[in-house]
Protein backbone atom coordinates (compact mmCIF):
# COMPACT_ATOMS: atom_id res chain seq x y z
CA UNK A 1 0.00 0.00 0.00
CA UNK A 2 0.99 3.58 -0.96
CA UNK A 3 0.29 6.59 1.00
CA UNK A 4 0.59 10.31 -0.55
CA UNK A 5 0.70 13.58 1.34
CA UNK A 6 1.19 16.85 -0.77
CA UNK A 7 2.50 19.79 0.55
CA UNK A 8 3.58 23.55 -0.23
CA UNK A 9 0.46 24.91 -1.74
CA UNK A 10 -0.70 28.56 -0.76
CA UNK A 11 -1.54 31.84 -2.21
CA UNK A 12 0.76 33.75 -4.15
CA UNK A 13 0.30 36.53 -6.38
CA UNK A 14 0.17 36.16 -10.85
CA UNK A 15 4.41 35.68 -11.08
CA UNK A 16 5.31 34.24 -7.86
CA UNK A 17 6.77 30.98 -6.61
CA UNK A 18 5.47 28.13 -4.93
CA UNK A 19 7.07 24.44 -4.28
CA UNK A 20 4.97 21.52 -4.25
CA UNK A 21 6.04 18.32 -2.24
CA UNK A 22 5.09 14.84 -2.05
CA UNK A 23 5.70 12.80 0.42
CA UNK A 24 5.18 9.26 -0.29
CA UNK A 25 5.30 5.94 2.23
CA UNK A 26 5.28 2.28 1.10
CA UNK A 27 6.59 0.76 -1.73
CA UNK A 28 6.91 2.96 -4.78
CA UNK A 29 10.12 2.07 -6.01
CA UNK A 30 8.12 -0.85 -8.24
CA UNK A 31 6.17 1.78 -9.79
CA UNK A 32 6.61 3.41 -13.44
CA UNK A 33 7.06 6.57 -12.03
CA UNK A 34 5.19 9.37 -10.39
CA UNK A 35 3.38 12.79 -11.58
CA UNK A 36 1.76 15.90 -10.94
CA UNK A 37 -2.45 16.37 -11.74
CA UNK A 38 -4.64 19.55 -10.98
CA UNK A 39 -8.11 20.02 -10.88
CA UNK A 40 -9.72 23.53 -11.29
CA UNK A 41 -12.92 24.30 -10.04
CA UNK A 42 -15.64 23.22 -12.42
CA UNK A 43 -13.16 20.85 -14.71
CA UNK A 44 -11.57 18.22 -15.09
CA UNK A 45 -8.61 16.96 -13.34
CA UNK A 46 -5.85 17.55 -15.92
CA UNK A 47 -2.53 16.16 -16.12
CA UNK A 48 0.74 18.80 -15.01
CA UNK A 49 4.00 16.91 -14.74
CA UNK A 50 5.66 13.03 -14.25
CA UNK A 51 8.62 11.56 -13.57
CA UNK A 52 9.89 8.13 -14.84
CA UNK A 53 11.37 5.89 -12.47
CA UNK A 54 14.40 6.63 -14.50
CA UNK A 55 14.44 10.16 -14.61
CA UNK A 56 12.88 11.54 -17.59
CA UNK A 57 10.47 14.00 -17.23
CA UNK A 58 6.97 15.34 -19.01
CA UNK A 59 5.27 17.83 -19.13
CA UNK A 60 2.03 19.61 -19.95
CA UNK A 61 2.58 21.96 -22.55
CA UNK A 62 0.88 25.21 -20.67
CA UNK A 63 3.41 24.53 -18.11
CA UNK A 64 6.47 23.60 -20.03
CA UNK A 65 9.47 26.06 -19.15
CA UNK A 66 7.70 27.11 -15.79
CA UNK A 67 7.55 24.53 -13.79
CA UNK A 68 9.98 21.63 -12.97
CA UNK A 69 9.37 17.79 -11.60
CA UNK A 70 12.33 16.24 -9.48
CA UNK A 71 12.69 13.92 -6.55
CA UNK A 72 14.30 13.35 -3.64
CA UNK A 73 14.75 9.34 -3.54
CA UNK A 74 16.58 9.23 0.06
CA UNK A 75 13.72 11.14 1.65
CA UNK A 76 11.07 9.49 -0.66
CA UNK A 77 9.33 13.35 -1.56
CA UNK A 78 8.88 14.25 -5.56
CA UNK A 79 8.15 17.73 -5.93
CA UNK A 80 7.06 20.47 -8.28
CA UNK A 81 8.66 23.87 -8.51
CA UNK A 82 6.41 26.39 -10.09
CA UNK A 83 7.39 29.77 -10.89
CA UNK A 84 6.08 32.09 -13.53
CA UNK A 85 2.48 31.20 -11.99
CA UNK A 86 -0.08 32.55 -13.38
CA UNK A 87 -4.18 32.86 -12.09
CA UNK A 88 -5.14 29.70 -14.45
CA UNK A 89 -2.44 27.61 -12.67
CA UNK A 90 -5.03 28.10 -9.79
CA UNK A 91 -6.29 24.42 -8.69
CA UNK A 92 -5.83 21.71 -6.49
CA UNK A 93 -2.89 19.74 -7.21
CA UNK A 94 -2.60 16.26 -6.41
CA UNK A 95 0.73 14.05 -6.75
CA UNK A 96 0.36 9.96 -7.92
CA UNK A 97 1.64 6.93 -8.72
CA UNK A 98 1.72 5.17 -12.22
CA UNK A 99 1.84 1.59 -11.61
CA UNK A 100 0.61 0.51 -15.13
CA UNK A 101 1.94 0.73 -18.05
CA UNK A 102 0.18 3.55 -20.31
CA UNK A 103 0.64 7.11 -21.06
CA UNK A 104 2.28 9.63 -18.61
CA UNK A 105 -0.15 12.47 -19.53
CA UNK A 106 -3.23 10.82 -18.48
CA UNK A 107 -4.57 9.37 -15.05
CA UNK A 108 -5.93 6.18 -16.49
CA UNK A 109 -2.27 4.23 -15.13
CA UNK A 110 -2.23 6.18 -11.74
CA UNK A 111 -3.27 4.53 -8.91
CA UNK A 112 -2.70 6.21 -4.94
CA UNK A 113 -3.86 9.75 -4.86
CA UNK A 114 -3.18 12.48 -1.85
CA UNK A 115 -5.31 14.80 -0.38
CA UNK A 116 -4.40 17.39 -2.67
CA UNK A 117 -3.00 21.08 -2.02
CA UNK A 118 -4.62 23.87 -3.05
CA UNK A 119 -2.72 26.68 -5.19
CA UNK A 120 -4.65 30.03 -5.44
CA UNK A 121 -2.77 32.52 -7.77
CA UNK A 122 -3.99 36.27 -7.88
CA UNK A 123 -3.96 38.45 -10.55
Amino acid sequence: QVQLVESGGGLVQAGGSLRLACAASGRTSSSYGMGWFRQAPGKEREFVAAMRSGGYTYYADSVKGRFTISRDNVKNTMYLQMNSLKPEDTALYYCSVKVRLGTYYSEGPYDYWGQGTQVTISS
